[in-house]
């Protein structure tokens, strides 16, 4: 038997907390991250994916993405969320999750898959992930972080 992909639906959304806690690590418990996914994100359009070991209740690489609207690039998969626990990495997860996501992006007639990443020395390996399957650097994110 080998590992699968399949969305992550209520009440099993706490089996995405370990992989995604590891991209997010201001997480601070499981029970927080259902509250924010379950209530919160997903009336929003939020979707979780993962990829799960056979007989493993938690996954091992997990993916969050929404889809949405641009007068700018029409309509879009944008992937939130992409990480893998520590000990998975390397397996091909997360390449596997993100032609997942362009085969559901063109399932719900998309145009685009888009993502942004953080950049630095520890995001090296994400951005030859995304590179490696085919996205390319379109566009500067730029943030201005609101007082209070």
């Amino acid at each position: 038997m080998t590992d699968e992909i399949r969305e992550i639906l209520p009440p099993h959304t706490g089996s995405a907390f370990l992989a995604m806690a590891a991209l997010r690590p201001a997480l601070r418990d499981e029970a927080t991250f259902v509250r924010l996914v379950d209530d919160v994100q997903r009336a929003e359009g939020y979707r979780l994916v993962g990829v799960f070991e056979p007989a493993g209740a938690a996954a091992r690489a997990v993916a969050g993405f929404r889809v949405g609207h641009a007068l700018s690039f029409g309509r879009y998969l944008y992937v939130d969320d992409l990480s893998t626990l520590g000990d998975a990495r390397r397996r091909g997860y997360g390449g596997r999750l993100l032609e997942w996501l362009f085969t559901e992006a063109r399932r719900l007639g998309c145009d685009q898959v888009r993502l942004d990443s953080g950049v630095g020395p520890t995001r090296t390996d994400a951005h030859r992930l995304y590179m490696n399957t085919g996205m390319a650097i379109a566009a500067h994110h730029f943030t201005h972080v609101l007082d209070g």
